[in-house]
């Protein structure tokens, strides 16, 4: 990996992350796959994004000097237009008003709960939850299975519930979990169950 290029002409292809300084800035810039990066599924998929490109477009020369950045996505998607104006804080603001509206974090604390469903629901049933804790699903996942052969069939039919609350519970709601599992624990329950607090994914 190169730390820095020289100005000489050049076609420098670079990963997210390791995009070397060009003396004087790089003439352009052109942003591959936007399509693929914005459609992860993980909450943190577009500000993920606008981070990338922005650490890209830094790179470039001023416009005034001929730089000029092209980036490969939907031209009407709100975090390429958040690049095109150049505002990281306007798409910040407006993430955050959409999972306020959604119940999502980091507007509010939310708990995963992943394994086979007898030991979710068992899960759910031990834990004493706060009043304002909201349970969802749980619904079916595709996980891969630990410990399979590589190349053979690797996935299992595994389910997740959501437990949302507000934030200002959000360390009840951890307490509780904490306090069922080691009860499963200490019943020797067959089957985990994976506990995240506020998971990138969810679903």
């Amino acid at each position: 990996m190169l730390p820095s290029v020289s100005s000489k002409p050049a076609l420098v292809v670079a990963t997210p992350g390791a995009e070397p300084v060009a003396e004087g800035g790089y003439a352009a810039a052109l942003l591959l796959d936007g399509w693929a990066l914005l459609s992860r599924a993980d909450l943190r998929a577009s500000e993920e994004a606008l981070r990338r490109w922005l650490a890209a477009a830094a790179l470039v020369r001023p416009g005034s000097a001929g730089g000029s950045v092209v980036v490969l996505a939907d031209g009407a998607a709100p975090t390429v237009q958040a690049l095109v104006r150049w505002d990281p804080i306007g798409h910040a603001e407006r993430e955050l008003a959409e999972r306020k509206s959604l119940g999502l974090p980091p507007a509010v604390r939310m708990a995963s709960l992943t394994g086979a469903a007898t030991a979710v629901n068992e899960l759910i049933a031990i834990a004493i939850l706060p009043n304002a804790a909201d349970v969802l699903g749980p619904v079916a996942v595709r996980e891969p299975q630990r410990g399979a052969p590589q190349g053979e069939a690797d996935e299992e039919a595994r389910v997740r519930a959501l437990v949302r609350a507000p934030r200002s519970e959000g360390a009840r709601l951890a307490a509780a979990l904490k306090a069922a599992a080691a009860i499963r624990s200490a019943r020797k329950a067959p089957d985990p169950v994976r506990i995240q607090l506020d998971p990138l994914e969810i679903v």
